[in-house]
């Protein structure tokens, strides 16, 4: 198994491993228990999707596209008409 997305948490892990498994590539999402951990590990990676070595390429290409979008949403300013539900 290859890394071939680090995540920032465990939900762009599953984000990146769910855009995977649409496309036919097995995925594994590793480190995801670690998370609860935090404070007592050293600040690094602990999130990870993996993926066999011959699926790595066309996986890559996947990961960081999900990537981009995750960064442009999160470059989005915030509005009342966001696509979280209203309160209430």
């Amino acid at each position: 198994m290859q890394i071939v997305y680090r995540a920032a948490n465990i939900i762009d892990a599953n984000l990146v491993k769910n855009a995977l498994e649409a496309e036919g590539i097995p995925a594994f999402v590793g480190g995801q228990y670690l998370t609860g951990a935090i404070g007592e590990l050293p600040p690094m990676p602990l999130v990870n999707v993996m993926v066999s070595a011959i699926d790595w390429p066309r996986a890559r290409t996947i990961a960081e596209s999900v990537d981009a979008d995750l960064a442009e949403r999160r470059a989005e300013p915030q509005s009342d008409s966001g696509w979280l539900p209203e309160p209430v």
